[in-house]
């Protein structure tokens, strides 16, 4: 099974996942991201992060609560109850795609349902430094992350950073290839 090999906290999120009574659905994240079977081929390059990508958002359809939110928002969202009080987290998943760019936008995402007070804590997911260097797709991993939420001047939000590691070797995971068709 694949493992949480880091994590990076900032703005005291512990402390308010401790305090807000929310670590029974942070804990149902990590096991979302830990329990299944994650192999890769262990060279360059030579994984899809789309296809790590599918098996997470399949994994986040497959848990009761879950709300997949439209692009151009955060990407998973689960909200409970406690006392009727409404708490919620909202988690980004940036393990394929765009790079640089992908960071900044799941930061704005965040910040953005933190201000409207739509989420309580925010989680971005990333592939650690070693797996990150097996997938495609220009992923960032969790030093990219860690540098971006500094960038960003993120670091003032109640953000969890996980690096997810791959179980081992396997075969490779299918990578997307953009369409050479030429229109004229």
């Amino acid at each position: 099974m694949p493992f949480i090999a880091e994590t990076a906290e900032y703005d005291g999120v512990v402390a308010r996942i401790d305090r807000l009574g929310l670590s029974a659905l942070i804990d149902e994240v990590k096991d979302i991201l830990t329990g299944f079977s994650l192999l890769v081929e262990e060279r360059k390059d030579a994984n899809g992060g789309k296809a790590v990508r599918q098996m997470l958002d399949d994994r986040f359809k497959e848990r009761s609560g879950w709300a997949k939110k439209q692009s151009g928002d955060i990407d998973w969202e689960k909200c409970h109850t406690i006392n009727g009080t409404r708490l919620c987290v909202g988690v980004e998943i940036q393990v394929s795609g765009r790079s640089d760019s992908g960071l900044f936008a799941d930061l704005a995402h965040l910040r953005r349902a933190f201000s409207i007070g739509r989420i309580d804590v925010g989680i971005i997911v990333v592939p650690s430094d070693r797996l990150g260097n097996f997938l495609t797709d220009r992923a960032p991993k969790m030093s990219d992350a860690k540098r971006h939420v500094e960038e960003a001047r993120a670091h003032d939000l109640p953000i969890l950073l996980l690096a997810i590691e791959h179980d081992g070797p396997g075969p490779p995971l299918a990578k997307q290839f953009k369409s050479s068709r030429k229109d004229g």
